[in-house]
């Protein structure tokens, strides 16, 4: 049975730092950041043990769990993706009746709980930015349940930490790298159709990432405050007034990035 697929609900969240984004060599903050024991990449997402439910065969919840991996990969370790090149591995991976809402996400993002670009996929803007070596360190879960006789959710809560440059200014000594985390939890559903035809449909994908401005629109791709940047003074939470009613989207959310996030000094 192939029941209709409902739209994504997004939630993207700026962490906001609390001082210079510290800089360096990338292997050296790595080493010396919360992420210095993932795995880099796709090595970084583990599938549990898989067994039969109630409905589905132990093969049929291997198969709803590779899905997702591979949608994690496609829309957050792909150096094409990341670099803003193409969306297209990611969209291979989706339920059709979720086309048009990614494509306009893609193309006119939105910050409307329905449209963020980056509550589908990590891209930086490579006129800004570069993705340096070594490569995205990942940690994470993903867990599976079965939700009706004919659906199998799956979970994924991820920490993606990417070693980021300016984009690229010509020859020279390359300038210092920074840390950019991205935490996603991507709640995915598949009914038998999905498995058959080895596609996702995505129910809700909450983003926090930094460190980012507050304030910044969040409807389109991330950007990360680099190496030596500062968060401006005044992008605190932003105000939110709970008796207007022509808000777009819900109320403006933004974090302040732990120190602890940090690579050390």
């Amino acid at each position: 049975l192939d029941q209709r697929a409902e739209p994504l609900r997004t939630t993207v969240v700026p962490l906001a730092p609390q001082g210079p984004v510290p800089g360096g060599d990338p292997a050296r903050l790595l080493a010396r950041s919360p992420a210095a024991e993932y795995r880099t990449g796709a090595a970084g997402i583990n599938l549990p043990v898989a067994a039969r439910t109630t409905h589905f065969s132990e093969g049929q919840v291997v198969t709803a769990l590779s899905i997702a991996k591979d949608y994690l990969v496609a829309s957050s370790l792909e150096p094409d993706v990341l670099a803003g090149q193409t969306v297209r591995p990611a969209r291979l991976l989706l339920d059709p009746d979720q086309l048009a809402q990614f494509d306009r996400s893609v193309e006119s993002p939105a910050d409307d709980g329905r449209h963020a670009l980056a509550a589908w996929v990590v891209r930086f803007d490579p006129r800004q930015v570069s993705v340096a070596e070594p490569g995205p360190r990942v940690q994470g879960t993903l867990r599976f349940a079965e939700v009706t006789p004919d659906t199998l959710d799956v979970t994924a809560d991820h920490t993606f930490t990417y070693a980021l440059r300016p984009a690229a200014q010509g020859s020279g000594e390359p300038p210092a790298a920074s840390l950019f985390t991205v935490h996603r939890t991507l709640h995915f559903r598949f009914d038998r159709e999905d498995l058959r035809m080895h596609r996702a449909e995505l129910l809700t994908s909450t983003v926090e990432a930094g460190p980012q401005a507050c304030g910044t629109d969040t409807g389109g791709g991330l950007r990360p405050l680099l190496a030596g940047a500062e968060a401006p003074a005044k992008t605190g939470p932003a105000l939110t007034d709970p008796y207007a009613t022509d808000r777009s989207g819900g109320p403006a959310l933004c974090g302040a990035l732990a120190p602890a996030a940090q690579p050390r000094p």
